[in-house]
């Protein structure tokens, strides 16, 4: 129990520090689309070593197939509300959303998983989640001049259920199925993937520039290694 919620902070503290960051200054252009291109490196790499590969692996493809479409489709229905709503000023929320659309089935995949280890997808989650909270933080100060304190009782509140979804996954992992979990991880997989076809990786160009793909194979790279 004490490393699921260790675990859980290992994913909920960056996201917290990093909304901090993007309330209270204004970081550069490149270096803000440089972080979200490496944090969305890593979370290709968790995505496929983590999530999706050992949901194929221990399903049809076909259940898996629709688990990861399940995922995407509920990201991309969610942030094209929020869109249509918001305008331009969505990205913050939409950023948000992904935080929490991607966020709880990966915590609850890392939670049933972490006796195999987990570190990969710790690490993928962390690193995702920075840039994620730091841009969602400062599109929600700018372009929606929301107040510190509000921007950061949503980004806690959110670290607060990551965390208690890691710890109860955890605690439920004896009765649960290898069905289930295998879709819990395809289910985070498609989330993830629409968050960063969607949100993540355009914005990370529109800041960063043309070398962004370089900073994107590197997050890749580490993920990787680490696995």
């Amino acid at each position: 129990m004490l490393t699921a919620f260790l675990y859980g902070l290992g994913t909920a503290v960056p996201l917290v520090l990093g909304a901090a960051i993007g309330l209270r200054w204004t970081i550069p252009p490149r270096v803000l689309g440089g972080l979200m291109a490496f944090g969305a490196g890593t979370l290709v790499a968790a995505v496929s070593e983590e999530l999706f590969g050992p949901a194929f692996d221990s399903m049809t493809p076909a259940l898996a197939g629709a688990s990861l479409l399940a995922g995407a489709a509920v990201y991309v229905l969610a942030a094209h509300l929020i869109d249509t709503r918001l305008g331009a000023s969505a990205v913050g929320w939409a950023l948000l959303l992904g935080a929490v659309l991607d966020g709880v089935p990966e915590n609850v995949a890392l939670g049933v998983s972490m006796d195999e280890g987990g570190l990969v997808l710790l690490v993928a989650i962390a690193v995702g989640n920075t840039p994620e909270a730091i841009s969602s933080g400062a599109y929600l100060r700018t372009e929606m001049d929301m107040e510190r304190r509000r921007g950061m009782l949503l980004w806690a509140a959110t670290g607060v259920l990551l965390v208690l979804t890691t710890v109860g996954a955890n605690a439920a992992a004896g009765s649960v199925g290898p069905a289930s979990i295998a879709a819990i991880q395809a289910f985070a997989g498609g989330a993830t993937i629409a968050v960063l076809a969607n949100t993540l990786m355009p914005q990370a160009y529109k800041e960063g520039g043309w070398w962004v793909g370089l900073a994107t194979a590197l997050g890749f790279l580490v993920a990787y290694v680490l696995g």
